[in-house]
């Protein structure tokens, strides 16, 4: 899926990555990829592919738009948890990206909702990585035709080692940004109509999280390779 130019701040989406890729790297100077989230002009999506629409292959969809859809509501958008927690934000965060029902509203109000997710600070928010994750909107539109819809489930979340060892290295360095690098693992769980068993794969993301001291978190964007 190709990124999408949004651009409040008036700065091109590479600018937006660079300061973003500066703010992280000034903790994460051991983290992998992160030389490639810098200078890369094209967005790809971190870890998994993208959602199929095909009901037969329950294993290949993946990662879109609702930290937790159905059952019954179809009404419900995700919605950012008023944490100062990186760890807790992380894990309602992936819980969204790895979430999506079709049924419920269009691609591009799914995906306003995951935007209400990110920063409100322009030169670090990477909505790019964030659509990076959901199927464009004729994807999206045939996906529908089936019904389909994930859940996820969040097992853990943690610091990476190296994000871990270069804080403690250099506690000072969070400050420039407060933006922290959260690894999260959990399942996502895919059904569509007539198969509401559907089928399940594990999940592993790094995500760029921002909790400055005065506000609750926020996500930055999704880091393109995961970090243990």
């Amino acid at each position: 899926m190709s990124p999408r130019s949004t651009n409040p701040g008036g700065a091109s989406p590479l600018r937006r990555r660079a300061l973003i890729g500066a703010a992280v790297l000034a903790v994460l100077v051991a983290l992998a990829g992160l030389t490639a989230y810098l200078t890369r002009d094209d967005r790809t999506p971190s870890k998994d592919p993208a959602p199929q629409a095909s009901p037969a292959s329950p294993s290949s969809p993946t990662a879109s738009a609702s930290a937790s859809p159905p059952g019954g509501s179809h009404s419900a958008f995700p919605v950012p948890p008023s944490t100062h927690d990186p760890i807790a934000f992380g894990k309602a965060a992936a819980a969204a990206l790895w979430s999506y029902d079709t049924r419920a509203s269009s691609q591009p109000e799914w995906l306003a909702a995951l935007h209400t997710w990110l920063t409100g600070e322009s030169r670090y928010a990477d909505p790019a990585s964030v659509d990076a994750l959901v199927p464009s909107p004729v994807l999206w539109g045939r996906m529908a035709d089936h019904g389909q819809y994930a859940t996820a489930t969040v097992n853990e979340a943690h610091f990476p080692d190296s994000f871990t060892r270069a804080l403690q290295a250099d506690p000072g360095a969070i400050t420039a940004a407060y933006i922290y690098a959260v690894t999260v693992s959990g399942k996502q769980s895919i059904a569509w109509t007539g198969a509401p068993a559907g089928g399940a794969e594990a999940r592993t993301i790094t995500l760029a999280v921002q909790c400055r001291p005065s506000r609750p978190c926020a996500l930055a964007g999704v880091l393109p390779a995961v970090a243990p």
